[in-house]
């Protein structure tokens, strides 16, 4: 049984079995909090722009007034849709503070994709960037948003550089598509209308509605997970508990710096980024594009930084990078993984070149996110998702919903604790799914725990493959494909087979260009038993993934 939390054992020195969640009544409070005690501080870092803790709380504060006078009722919705920079924060700050829900946009969505968020969640209004105001332009008319305030990536950097910033990415990178939102305000418009507005300071409880944070839809439609202003406040405290042992070490006379190379609209960036420095008065480094390696390792060059959280893809393309090395990577505290498994290549790599682990962690969306975690004072790679942090519970259930016990024997992870979401948004069938009568959430994935209560995924239950009745589980395929010479990443799928149901399928990007079909099976036969090794192998350029990184193999699938 997991009830007597056999995990604990395993926490290092000072980290505490559970947090206090009643700490703060809100997001807001514990952003108010953060902006009185360090309001000197720089809070955010854009392209060489401070934003301090004074100027968050001011501009915030003006924003949450521009939007009360827009006549929005109290827990309206209101979308954001842009990538990492100063407005991000703002607007969040904003829409909290004025008693409203935010909800998180991916800002690559399809027209059809927005539409269905925007419609499915009920938003009044939208913070978006004129970079994607084209995809809004072609679907507005079908949603129930009213008003639309539109940012550029230099509103936010003074009037010359950001006008300069502005009209490289209009004119000379072509980057804003025409559109014709013609009710739109510019977001330094609403500002300055926000300064004159009277402000109505609400008293937020635990149980009001924070975000909504959209599922990646890859497990079918897009649902919203209703995280609660307790459930982030318990997620920041929780990681900030975990992440202790390590970040004392930081000296006393340095601001502590997180980078933010995950976009703030994916739960792990907001709440173990943007939220978890906001509670300890830490400055964040925010990166745009994290898909411009060379653009990425150029800012961090320029920043003496402790915390980074990423997830595999990242930290395999900046270790691989030829200028790698330009970046001070010394003072590296903690580097978070999380979203997608880490690979062992990987995070052998990284502790090579940086000195500083990989902490692989595990969470999803309902959980705001953070669930398990590796002891940040790990100095070796364990391949897990580590231990359940603190005040959580986690089990491995059948398909009955019976606690599966012993050690090695396989099961849904079903997670417990106060960041689990309160359930979908208007979809109570779907969340009785999810929910078990004693208060687990079912996670969709399928792990493994071993006797000091260290958890690992097998994987998720429809991704597995089944090889003439054998169970062949993707990750571990992927897992000893990545440290075959010459790869780079890979990623494995079931496809028919006459003869065995189905057969594995592994699609490759070559790390080295002379690697062969005939090498890659020569490991495989090397590392994996007959059932588990592909019958076909692809070589591409590149893998299908989604913003954050995910490798989608949905989409692997569906290819011919």
């Amino acid at each position: 049984m997991t009830s007597d939390r056999i995990w604990l054992s395993s926490y290092p020195e000072g980290v505490p079995s559970d947090i206090d969640p009643s700490l703060y009544r809100s997001l807001v409070d514990l952003m108010e909090a953060s902006f009185k005690q360090y309001a000197e501080r720089t809070a955010f870092c854009f392209m060489g722009q401070d934003l301090t803790y004074a100027d968050l709380d001011t501009q915030s504060q003006a924003m949450a007034a521009y939007l009360q006078s827009l006549g929005l009722s109290r827990g309206d919705r209101i979308a954001i849709m842009m990538p990492n920079m100063p407005q991000y924060p703002i607007a969040v700050a904003a829409i909290l503070r004025a008693g409203y829900v935010v909800v998180n946009v991916n800002p690559l969505y399809t027209p059809r994709e927005l539409e269905h968020q925007l419609k499915d969640s009920g938003s009044k209004a939208i913070f978006i960037i004129e970079n994607f105001a084209a995809t809004l332009d072609k679907c507005l008319a079908q949603t129930s948003v009213e008003h639309v305030v539109l940012c550029a990536m230099g509103d936010r950097l003074g009037w010359i550089k950001g006008s300069l910033v502005n009209y490289v990415v209009r004119n000379v990178k072509k980057m804003v598509p025409e559109f014709n939102l013609s009710q739109a305000v510019r977001f330094n418009t609403a500002l300055a209308k926000g300064f004159n507005a009277p402000f109505t300071a609400f008293t937020i409880g635990p149980d009001d509605i924070a975000v909504l944070q959209y599922t990646g839809g890859t497990t079918g439609v897009s649902k919203g997970a209703v995280l609660l202003h307790r459930n982030l406040v318990a997620n920041v405290l929780q990681s900030e508990a975990w992440n202790a042992p390590v970040m004392k070490l930081v000296p006393a006379n340095e601001q502590p710096t997180s980078v933010c190379a995950l976009p703030l609209y994916h739960i792990f960036a907001f709440t173990v980024n943007m939220m978890l420095s906001m509670r300890s008065g830490a400055k964040t480094i925010l990166i745009p594009n994290p898909r411009d390696i060379p653009a990425v390792l150029k800012e961090l060059s320029k920043h003496r930084f402790h915390s980074f959280p990423a997830v595999n893809t990242l930290f395999n393309g900046l270790a691989n990078h030829p200028d790698f090395h330009t970046v001070d990577w010394s003072h590296l505290k903690v580097s978070v993984g999380g979203g997608m498994a880490v690979t062992p290549a990987v995070a052998k790599l990284w502790l090579e070149k940086t000195g500083c682990p990989i902490c692989e962690g595990y969470g999803l969306s309902e959980t705001s996110p953070s669930a398990s975690c590796n002891p940040t004072t790990s100095s070796a790679f364990s391949g897990t998702i580590g231990v359940p942090i603190p005040s959580t519970w986690m089990k491995l259930v059948d398909d009955d919903g019976q606690e599966v016990t012993g050690p090695g024997q396989a099961g849904e992870i079903a997670i417990k604790g106060p960041q689990v979401m309160a359930g979908y948004w208007q979809r109570p069938d779907e969340t009785a799914r999810v929910m078990t009568a004693d208060g687990y959430f079912k996670s969709g994935d399928v792990g493994i725990m071993d006797e000091r209560g260290f958890f690992k995924i097998v994987d998720r239950k429809k991704d597995m493959i089944l090889v003439s009745g054998f169970n062949v589980y993707p990750n571990e395929v992927e897992e000893v494909v990545s440290s075959c010479p010459g790869v780079l990443e890979c990623a494995a799928v079931g496809v028919p087979d006459e003869k065995t149901g189905e057969a594995v399928k592994l699609v490759i990007v070559k790390k080295d260009p002379a690697l062969t079909e005939a090498q890659v099976q020569a490991f495989c036969k090397e590392n994996m038993t007959g059932y588990k090794q592909p019958r076909v192998i692809e070589f591409r350029s590149d893998l299908p993934k989604t913003p954050v990184g995910k490798i989608l193999r949905r989409e692997l699938r569906e290819q011919k």
